[in-house]
């Protein structure tokens, strides 16, 4: 048996409150700490079991601006090395998921769509870039 178990992913924020909110939001999450470390402030977001640490600009860093997910011949990507996106498994109908999406403003980078039989996956826009992926299984 594995001794490793989940425990978070980690954004880096150019307005973390407002990313924060946003998820908090959008994924019926919580704030469920906010804290300042090492001179940033870093905010905590519960969702479905899930942390989210989001947190500003630290002293010294420059952060740059990932490249906007593309689409190409039969998939999705950022096109870089490193972290494309994360994901969720929605267990729901995936069409009442993007009504509720869009009803809280929310934008997709790509709408659903049947990926193989029987799997559905869209694409949301998340703050500083972040691509979310989004299954119905």
């Amino acid at each position: 048996m594995s001794k490793l178990t989940f425990d978070h992913i980690h954004l880096v924020s150019e307005d973390p409150k407002a990313a924060a909110e946003w998820y908090a939001t959008m994924f019926d999450g919580e704030i469920a700490a906010e804290y300042e470390l090492f001179e940033a402030p870093q905010i905590k977001v519960a969702v479905s079991g899930m942390s989210l640490l989001i947190r500003g600009k630290r002293t010294g860093e420059v952060p740059a601006r990932t490249q906007p997910m593309g689409r190409y011949k039969g998939y999705s990507s950022h096109n870089e090395w490193g972290t494309d996106h994360f994901g969720f498994t929605y267990n729901g109908d995936l069409t009442a998921f993007a009504a509720d999406f869009t009803s809280k403003g929310g934008e997709f980078i790509i709408e659903p769509f049947e990926f193989k039989p029987d799997t559905y996956i869209c694409y949301v826009a998340a703050p500083d870039g972040v691509s979310i992926e989004v299954v119905q299984e």
